[in-house]
């Protein structure tokens, strides 16, 4: 039996984080590859090759071929114990990502060689410099034409601020690509395009005759160049400066091919951070301390669509979990038991017994969670960072078919509990008023709330420039406030006072006016 620190020392948890379309799913399916998950890339259950990949099983996501919710899949990789979120890449789903990173330890970007670095890998770098996350960059679609992999270096250095440092190097690109040397491993690593399959490796030392007759002498003296010069501008790796997030490692390849993909997932497992201490209000959280905390940083609803059921994700930060066992929700003060915690493959999950730091489980949910909850063994604890952004868009939520007015409710009410949109609820008129980020969002409720609930809605346009919850120390002040601003107030599911204003000038007008009154734009504070 192993003890709790070697569990604690054996696990990897992190993201897969990138712009949409730069091949972070395909990455994640072939990690899962390697992971002997799936024994052919692209196969769902079935067996029978489809053409959607294991990490995207929503409906939605299925017919617009992009990642709408993070999935969490967990495998076994030469001892080590690997859970990997795959985020979604579409920027109006940014919240989600950030909440997710959260949960992780550690991020791996994926860059596209011919575009390199683009908005949301800046956004999403920016939070991980933030929370100081260790990351490790690795460029894809190589065997695509694609930019000079030096320029691309310099590139990642300047818009991701972070020093890199490449620990395999292609030979060419495009038509031409041959494959990666492997400067971590010192060794050659030469494929065969093969989107199924695993191929082999040739190794080959970088200054015998072999390599140029693997590759030709044109390419060997190149690389033989590009290397000196890699070891002659970029500093020595060392592991501490990735961890202290001031180094990224970098690797190239093309994930739909499986090149370079095993050197990552090799030297990954290698240096990667195993589960960190995580920061709660009073007090840090330490992995190794023997009671159990977690919190919840997301909420799925529907993710078996025969059964309508919600689960909760559950970050373990420290302790050993226990099915059955009672566990405090700190938020409603009451014990819960959990009989049928899960872990997850993509869409195929299994019930657990135990869980260690780190990990991810799953907890059927009827209701009782909300994202930012914590669970632990007694100790009143409330860990920090998970926050909802000020909304940027809102559309009034009208019911379109009256004889569904309860499942209309039901669908809104578990949807905003997942964190996908916002609520509010206009005191002046009563009327349901949803706030995202983005206008797909939108589009994703309308969807899921006529085939996973049956109903059907139409969206009213609403002219308004932000949402901000208001608080104030003067009583009498925040009643003046809102009764002055009467049509403008409305409440979040929380049941706080928010005030929606309707362009930048009024706004700023208020906080003129009624100097006492605080305005937030994260529901944070």
């Amino acid at each position: 039996m192993m003890n709790i620190q070697e569990e604690i020392g054996r696990r990897r948890t992190f993201a897969i984080i990138s712009h949409p379309d730069a091949g972070k799913t395909t990455l994640t399916e072939k990690l899962l590859l390697f992971g002997g998950q799936i024994q052919v890339a692209g196969a769902v259950k079935s067996n029978k090759i489809k053409k959607t990949a294991t990490s995207d099983w929503m409906e939605i996501e299925k017919q617009r071929g992009i990642s709408v919710t993070t999935s969490v899949m967990e495998f076994d990789y030469e001892g080590y114990k690997i859970n990997i979120l795959d985020t979604p890449g579409h920027q109006d789903f940014a919240e989600d990502t950030f909440r997710t990173l959260t949960a992780v330890d550690s991020v791996i970007i994926v860059v596209d060689s011919a575009k390199g670095v683009e908005t949301q890998t800046r956004k999403l770098m920016s939070v991980c410099r933030m929370r100081n996350t260790p990351v490790i960059i690795y460029v894809n679609k190589m065997d695509r034409e694609g930019r000079d992999p030096f320029e691309l270096l310099d590139e990642l250095e300047n818009e991701l601020q972070i020093a890199v440092r490449p620990l395999s190097w292609p030979i060419d690109q495009g038509a031409r690509f041959k494959g990666v040397y492997n400067i971590y491993e010192q060794k050659l690593d030469l494929f065969t395009p093969n989107k199924q399959r695993v191929t082999e490796k040739v190794e080959v030392d970088i200054n015998s005759k072999a390599l140029d007759e693997n590759i030709g002498e044109e390419q060997a003296a190149k690389l033989r160049d590009d290397l000196e010069l890699v070891e002659g501008v970029y500093s020595e790796f060392d592991v501490q400066d990735y961890l202290d997030a001031k180094v990224a490692p970098v690797f190239f390849g093309s994930a739909l091919n499986n090149f370079g993909v095993q050197e990552l997932l090799n030297c990954f497992v290698k240096i990667a951070p195993s589960p960190r201490p995580v920061q709660a209000e009073g007090r840090t959280v330490s992995p190794e301390e023997p009671k159990f905390t977690g919190f919840i940083f997301k909420i799925t609803a529907n993710i078996d669509p025969n059964h309508r059921s919600c689960v909760a994700f559950c970050k373990i930060c420290s302790g050993k979990f226990v099915r059955n066992a009672p566990y405090r929700h700190v938020r409603l003060g009451k014990d819960m038991r959990f009989s049928s915690p899960t872990q997850f493959m993509a869409q195929r999950k299994s019930t657990i017994e135990e869980a260690y730091p780190g990990d991810i489980i799953g907890l059927p949910d009827t209701g009782n969670f909300k994202i930012g909850d914590t669970l632990t063994e007694g100790e009143i604890l409330n860990f920090k960072g998970l926050p909802s952004f000020s909304p940027e868009m809102f559309k009034y939520i009208e019911n379109a078919d009256p004889m569904k007015t309860k499942q209309l409710a039901k669908g809104i009410d578990q949807l905003m509990g997942e964190g996908v949109a916002q609520l509010f609820v206009n005191q002046h008129n009563g009327r349901k008023l949803i706030g995202t980020v983005g206008q797909l969002q939108f589009e994703v409720i309308q969807y899921r709330l006529e085939n996973e609930y049956n109903a059907k809605c139409r969206w009213e346009p609403v002219s308004l420039y932000k949402a901000c919850w208001i608080e104030s120390d003067d009583e009498a002040e925040l009643e003046n406030f809102k009764r002055r601003k009467y049509q403008y107030m409305a409440k979040d599911i929380e049941g706080r006072d928010v005030f929606l204003a309707d362009s930048n000038y009024v706004l700023q007008m208020a906080q003129n006016d009624f100097k006492s009154i605080r305005f937030h734009f994260t529901s944070e504070f």
